[in-house]
């Protein structure tokens, strides 16, 4: 499963700055005012992406601290046996 979070972070990474390239090209090839509104679908590509990285930081930090956890119960349930 990491690795398809990971996957899946640099794939939105990518779609953002593709989006961000391509509509820039075309808003100077056929102007600003027809491709501007496609500047939202790169904001909402990097949206996914910091958010996704955000939740993989948070997991990762919950997570090692519930196996600490564990340890600890597990260590005390151990002793007083």
């Amino acid at each position: 499963m990491n690795a398809y979070n990971k996957i899946m972070l640099y794939f939105w990474l990518a779609a953002a700055i593709l989006i961000f390239l391509v509509v820039t090209v075309m808003g100077f090839k056929d102007g600003f005012e027809v491709w501007a509104y496609y500047y939202g679908l790169a904001a909402i590509a990097t949206m996914a992406y910091l958010s996704r990285r955000w939740m993989m930081k948070r997991f990762e930090r919950n997570h090692e601290e519930f196996y600490k956890r564990n340890e600890a119960v597990e260590e005390n349930s151990e002793d007083q046996k």
